[in-house]
C-alpha cells in the first residue's frame, strides 16, 4: 500500500521523505490556507520535494473552469494530479481531462455508486472520506470494501485512495482490505511508529547494556 501525506507543509513533508514513506502528496484548499503563503509559492516547493504524484485540486464548480484550471495546474510538473469534485459538472471535467491525458482524482466521494461514476469517467484516482462516514456513525471502510469489489468485478485501473483518515487504525483497516492507498496527516502517519511496549523494551534493553563491561563495539 502506498502512504500520501495529506498536507501542505513542506518540513512534514520532508520528514515523511527521510522515513521512507512519501509515496505522494495530496493537498486541497483548506490544507494550502494553514500555510499562510501565497500558492504557487507552497506549490513549488512540493514539487521540488516530491517525485511521485501531488494533488492540487480546482476551485471552480463548472465543467469548463474546471478544465482550464486543471490543464494549468497540470501544466507545472508531470507529477501533478488534478483534484475534481464528485458533482455532475466534475465529472464531465474528468472525462475531459482523461481524453487529453491528464491524471484526476475524484474528491469528496462517499458512495461505492460515486466510485463507480468516477472510474467510467477515466478517472486516475478516487477518494472515499472515511473519517467524515465515521463522524455520523457509519462506517467509511464498508465503503472502501464495497469500491474494491466494484473495481475488481469490472477490472477498473482507478486506484482508490482512503480519505480523510483520522488515526492509525484506519490505516490499518485500509491495509487489510488491500487498499491501494492511503493518505493521512502528518500527525496520523507518525502515530504508527510507536506502540507502549516498543518503549518499555527499549529502555530495558538500554538500562542492561550499562551493565555490560567494557561496552565498546
Amino acid at each position: 500500500m502506498k502512504f500520501f501525506a495529506d498536507t501542505a507543509n513542506i518540513e512534514e513533508i520532508k520528514k515523511i521523505k527521510k522515513w521512507g514513506l512519501l509515496d505522494g502528496v495530496t493537498t486541497n484548499p483548506t490544507i494550502v490556507s494553514r500555510e499562510n503563503k501565497p500558492f504557487k509559492e507552497v506549490v513549488t516547493e512540493i514539487l521540488k520535494e516530491v517525485e511521485g504524484p501531488v494533488n492540487l485540486e480546482v476551485i471552480s464548480t463548472e465543467a469548463e473552469g474546471m478544465v482550464r484550471e486543471a490543464l494549468k495546474l497540470a501544466s507545472l510538473a508531470p507529477n501533478v494530479v488534478v483534484k475534481i469534485p464528485m458533482t455532475p459538472e466534475g465529472i464531465m471535467a474528468v472525462k475531459e481531462l482523461s481524453s487529453r491525458g491528464v491524471k484526476t482524482n475524484v474528491t469528496l466521494t462517499f458512495s461505492p455508486t460515486q466510485a463507480l461514476i468516477a472510474a467510467k469517467a477515466g478517472a486516475s484516482y478516487v477518494s472515499p472520506f472515511i473519517g467524515r462516514w465515521d463522524d455520523i456513525s457509519s462506517e467509511g471502510m464498508q465503503v472502501v470494501e464495497d469500491i474494491l469489489t466494484i473495481f475488481d468485478n469490472y477490472g477498473y485501473k482507478t486506484e482508490i485512495i482512503v480519505a480523510s483518515v483520522r488515526h492509525p487504525i484506519h490505516i490499518l483497516q485500509a491495509a487489510k482490505l488491500g487498499a491501494h492507498i492511503v493518505t493521512a496527516p502528518f500527525k496520523v502517519i507518525e502515530q504508527l511508529f510507536y506502540h507502549p511496549l516498543t518503549d518499555i523494551g527499549l529502555k530495558r534493553f538500554l538500562e542492561d547494556w550499562k551493565k555490560v563491561p567494557n561496552p565498546e563495539f
